[in-house]
């Protein structure tokens, strides 16, 4: 079974062609399912989210039933499958959470086998096989039946994917018509080019193909009006001058330049293959990457890449275009062979200032100051987890050290147009960048003589190992090099390095500008007056928001707000709601062929098979920090080995540590959640889950133990552990909550638990969740259904025996009377169970049941009745060692003391609170917690 995507929609069975000798097409008749099946085979082999499915079904307003219909659609594509393949089909569409997957062999789509081909006859251009390269992208070309499904409605996935096939088959013919005019085949590409010319009236490579084409043809007039048309173009539309490399061939032409006649072997010929440039399709302030090697700065383009996004105007030929076409060697040697050795710099190749760069503003302050005092031969290394910004802060004090460098500041990407290590001999690397160098007025000086000054800034993007530097290093001497990586690369002597994290969350109130486009830009001022946009912002806080949700990583900030400008009919406020669901958080974190979920995975795949599986594992910790003991949990190993195993994932920056601990950034967490899910074995995980669950029960009991500061993590532990089945455990981590405040999910949490007890009979347990319910109902003024919960508790407790249980249940019950100002029967409730609970091991029942006992006195004896029990409650907490009970417990005794506004009836106000006589009416009955006399509650 095939499928075409690269034209209409096509589903082609394995049941062999019909007698007309034509292959069965199973493409289904009805949009919807086509959009359903288009988008899975763009995404396949991947999970798609039911939340992606459905934006891409109903962009604008999806139904309240999208759910259900959509599970009809998956229902009739699996048997449009089994129908064109009876034997395997049914099973390539499978459900996987948080949505569908839909399993294709790696030529069973034919994009996937032009991207092959394409990939192919890339590295044979590159190699000069100009034949080979010319035949590869030949047939890759060949499968294109049409523009991408194009009887398919396109939402937001199928236009992104679109847009990438489409430039990525205009490279494809770009880099057949270079093989070609290699080969000498000018005259057949004329009427081509004449023809892809006024397709794309504005792509330069394709008018600089044509201008060589037909100068080696001896038509130097016509050669000489497209270049006139291609600048008429520009000029009228953009406002730009064609690129340096068009204007550059202009004059070869009008010189009659004989070197441009021929069309090129050798060395010139792999320049060509290294050359090409342009930068790849993206959205502007998104972070996406720059598809040429280096990125030459011109009118209309600049280099963007690991979070620097900046608007491109035009596609061009670029400073290496001459090259390709036989330049002469005067005054650019450095640079062809530079060409020639795998990748391109132009002087003065920086990128442009990014014009919406925000924040970092130590960084930059640190990174400039060791850029001014690196001596020659100087290296600085800025480091960090991918789409972090790195090339964005690296370019950024390239620009602000200019006055340093006046000799020039060169930046070489030393990656592919995949994005993967550009390969090339070393030897020939560090042979160019030296006559570079010396071109440039830095040159290295005698190997053992003393270094030149530092004129030249020389900027290496993408370093994957110190293997790629050191061996250049003696080409280096004269020039200070700023680089950056994922990793410190070790053993470069005189290193100097920074690792560069998300942003901080005070930089992200300067956020606001990214998701309005004014981001970086100065103020708009007419007449000497600032103009004011009358168009409101998004709100601070949902910006705050949105960015937290994004782990404040600067490339997945910038892609999500390039699907708010992407979607106008979108607030923030619906860009938070959709983030905040993780399971469909990166799926969102894509725009156009940028892709946050693909850049995290560069990272992880590039790690050894045992570390992609420890990070894999670490997923099954809460979010938050965490140490050694429980990452070891999570690994089955001792805590030794799981700080080795952690340092190990720190180094390649999949593990972010501080003197806090240890922990998962954001978007790293939720990935790696996504790839346990997808390659460990159920039972494998399920083990990990209850290691975990343990290793924080165990830690909860600790004495110490602070129940605040791990609360949100137990709730998601016991969600985790019910979810497995394991229901003892999810009582007791929920009972690792006495104490905490949980702001979000502590009711879910301990109604999870109760169901859980139940399932083990467990009458005990099923007891102190009720009460636990009913102390959060009582907290939310449910009085009603406090009482139910309460007395349902007792009863349990007493049939179960449990007299420390049945005392508790009590206390709650005289406080729901005490809050009624019912004194009387609250006393009557509480002197039974201060009994019960002062027996040995029951200190937090009776710190309750004693500050239960102290608002009794206050409310009947005044003050001074209950200092004694708010003294004995300061005795206990400090036998929990819980530094908040304490605090409250020193508070109310302070309280006591304090002066009394008139009508007082209790403790007056605690730090923060309200002054004068209504003020003095407040009683804070639990740590935050207050009761305005006679009834109600506020924190």
């Amino acid at each position: 079974m095939r499928f075409g995507i690269l034209g209409p929609l096509e589903i082609i069975g394995g049941t062999g062609p019909t007698d007309a000798g034509q292959a069965t097409s199973y493409a289904p008749q009805a949009a919807k399912l086509r959009v359903v099946l288009g988008t899975l085979l763009v995404r396949a082999n991947e999970v798609v989210s039911v939340e992606s499915l459905i934006d891409e079904l109903w962009p604008d307003a999806p139904p309240r039933t999208a759910t259900t219909t959509l599970q009809v659609y998956v229902s009739h594509l699996r048997k449009t499958l089994q129908s064109a393949d009876p034997a395997n089909g049914r099973e390539a569409l499978v459900t996987r959470r948080p949505g569908y997957l839909l399993r294709v062999g790696a030529d069973a789509v034919d994009s996937a086998a032009f991207e092959e081909l394409s990939r192919r006859g890339h590295q044979a251009l590159q190699a000069a096989d100009f034949a080979a390269a010319a035949d590869l992208q030949r047939r890759a070309l060949a499968l294109w039946r049409g523009p991408v499904l194009s009887d398919t409605p396109h939402g937001p996935v199928l236009e992104g994917a679109a847009v990438r096939l489409a430039e990525a088959r205009t490279t494809a013919l770009d880099e057949r018509i270079r093989a070609e005019l290699h080969l000498g085949l000018h005259r057949e590409l004329v009427a081509e080019l004449q023809e892809l010319v006024a397709e794309h009236r504005m792509h330069e490579e394709f008018h600089t193909h044509l201008m060589v084409a037909l100068y080696r043809c001896g038509r130097q007039a016509e050669a000489l009006r497209v270049f006139a048309l291609l600048r008429e173009t520009l000029v009228e539309e953009l406002g730009i001058e064609p690129g340096p490399g068009s204007s550059r061939l202009q004059r070869r032409i009008l010189e009659g330049d004989p070197a441009l006649s021929r069309s090129g072997a050798g060395t010139r010929a792999r320049a060509a293959a290294g050359t090409k440039t342009g930068t790849r399709a993206g959205t502007a302030g998104s972070g996406t990457e720059a598809g040429a090697r280096v990125a030459p700065a011109g009118p209309g383009r600049a280099a963007h890449h690991d979070g620097a996004g900046v608007a491109g105007a035009a596609t061009g030929a670029g400073a290496g275009a001459e090259v390709a076409y036989g330049e002469r060697a005067s005054g650019t040697g450095g640079a062809a062979e530079a060409a020639a050795a795998g990748w391109f710099a132009a002087l003065g190749a920086l990128p442009a200032a990014d014009p919406y760069f925000t924040a970092r503003a130590d960084e930059l302050t640190s990174l400039e100051r060791m850029l001014r005092s690196a001596p020659a031969g100087g290296c600085v290394a800025v480091t960090g987890m991918p789409g972090a910004g790195k090339t964005a802060l690296a370019v950024e004090a390239a620009h602000r050290v200019a006055d340093a460098f006046p000799d020039g500041r060169i930046f070489v990407d030393l990656r592919d147009g995949a994005g993967a290590p550009a390969d090339g001999p070393q030897a020939e690397r560090a042979q160019a960048l030296d006559r570079l160098l010396r071109g440039s007025g830095g040159s290295a000086g005698p190997a053992d003589g003393p270094s030149a000054a530092p004129r030249v800034l020389l900027v290496l993007d993408g370093v994957t190992s110190e293997t790629q530097v050191r061996p250049l290093l003696p080409a280096l001497r004269g020039a200070v090099v700023l680089l950056t990586a994922r990793r410190v690369p070790a053993g470069l002597p005189g290193l100097r390095s920074m690792v560069l994290g998300p942003w901080r969350p005070e930089e992200t109130r300067r956020l606001a500008g990214l998701f309005t486009g004014r981001a970086g830009t100065r103020a708009v001022t007419r007449g000497g007056t600032p103009v004011v946009d009358p168009a409101p912002g998004p709100d601070p806080g949902t910006v705050a928001e949105i960015a937290d949700l994004c782990g404040r990583l600067p490339l997945a900030v910038r892609t999500a707000a390039a699907q708010l400008a992407a979607r106008p009919h979108w607030s923030a406020a619906t860009l938070a709601e959709r983030l905040r669901d993780e399971s469909g958080r990166l799926d969102a974190l894509r725009s156009g062929d940028v892709d946050v979920r693909a850049r995290l995975l560069e990272a992880y795949a590039a790690c050894p098979d045992e570390q992609r599986r420890a990070f894999r594992l670490l997923s099954l910790l809460p979010p938050g920090r965490f140490g050694a003991v429980q990452a070891a949990a999570a690994l089955d190993v001792t805590a030794p080995r799981a700080s080795a195993a952690l340092e190990a994932l720190a180094d390649e920056r999949l593990v972010a540590v501080d003197r806090d601990g240890w922990h998962l950034p954001e978007l790293l967490r939720l990935l790696a959640a996504e790839r346990l899910a997808l390659e460990e074995p159920p039972g494998a995980v399920r083990a990990g889950a209850e290691r975990v669950c343990r290793a924080y029960v165990a830690a909860a009991a600790e004495p110490g133990h602070a129940p605040d500061s791990g609360a949100r993590g137990l709730v998601r532990l016991a969600r985790t552990a019910y979810e497995a089945g394991l229901w003892a455990l999810t009582v007791r981590l929920t009972d690792a909550l006495a104490g905490a405040w949980v702001q979000d999910g502590g009711e879910a949490a301990y109604t999870l638990a109760l169901d859980a007890a139940e399932r083990c009979a467990d009458r005990s347990a099923q007891a102190r969740m009720r009460r636990s319910l009913g102390d959060l109902a009582w907290q939310y003024r449910r009085v009603e259904r406090a009482h139910e919960l309460f007395s349902g508790a007792l009863a349990l407790a007493r049939a179960a025996d449990d007299e420390e249980e049945a005392a508790r249940a009590l206390v709650g019950l005289a406080e729901l009377r005490l809050d009624a100002g019912e004194s009387a029967e609250a006393a009557a409730l509480l002197e039974p169970a201060l009994a019960a609970l002062s027996a040995p091991g029951r200190t937090r029942g009776r710190y309750e049941a004693s500050r239960a006992r102290a608002l009794l006195a206050l409310a009947q004896d005044g003050p001074e009745g209950a200092r004694a029990w708010f003294g004995e409650c300061l005795e206990l907490a400090g036998a929990l060692r819980d530094h908040r009970l304490e605090v409250y417990a020193l508070r109310s005794l302070r309280a006591l003391s304090a002066p009394s506004g008139p009508g007082a009836s209790g403790p007056g106000p605690g730090p923060g609170s309200a002054s004068g006589p209504a003020a003095a009416r407040a009683v804070e009955i639990r740590p935050g917690l207050w009761r305005i006399h006679p009834a109600g509650v506020r924190a």
